[in-house]
């Protein structure tokens, strides 16, 4: 990607990098490898209607499944679930169909960033220079990054039973 097609945040050659490597993570979350971090979501095209693939990592989280979008809602698979949320999850050989709920705001992306840098500090201190901010950010530095961010819960619909709501009620998340 040349200058001109960078993001504000002079991310652009990142992201084109991430996306050429995007077929060999797939096929590596497919096979089995990795499998504990990283899953392959399915979602359907929000213009073409075909099946889009997308390599991400994950928490896991009282059952739940999180993903984040370190490109925010511009990311294409996070704006494919938003027009339809009805996804597939496949982590190793275990796929399944899922229903993919954003998270509300901020407040709930930063408790997710805080569980991330728990468990992977690496990976969010690699975000945060990536996003321009310093690598050992404070709480603020973390909140800013949070409004960048886009977070989904992948909502396992075999674990649903038909009249169990999708969110239960006064629930928190990571």
């Amino acid at each position: 990607m040349g200058a001109g097609s960078r993001s504000r945040t002079g991310t652009g050659s990142w992201w084109g990098l991430l996306r050429r490597n995007n077929p060999r993570a797939i096929r590596a979350f497919e096979a089995g490898r990795g499998k504990r971090i990283g899953l392959v979501l399915t979602t359907t095209g929000r213009k073409s209607g075909l099946p889009r693939k997308t390599p991400l990592q994950f928490e896991q989280l009282e059952g739940e499944i999180y993903v984040g979008s370190a490109r925010g809602e511009q990311a294409d698979w996070y704006r494919n679930l938003v027009a339809d949320p009805a996804v597939q999850v496949q982590m190793g050989s275990e796929i399944y169909t899922a229903r993919a709920e954003p998270l509300g705001g901020p407040d709930e992306i930063l408790a997710f960033l805080h569980l991330r840098l728990q468990r992977h500090p690496l990976m969010i201190r690699m975000l945060l220079l990536i996003h321009g901010l310093p690598p050992w950010a404070g709480e603020r530095d973390l909140r800013r990054l949070a409004e960048r961010l886009a977070v989904v819960a992948l909502r396992d619909l075999r674990r649903v039973s038909p009249s169990a709501p999708t969110s239960p009620a006064g629930s928190t998340h990571a």
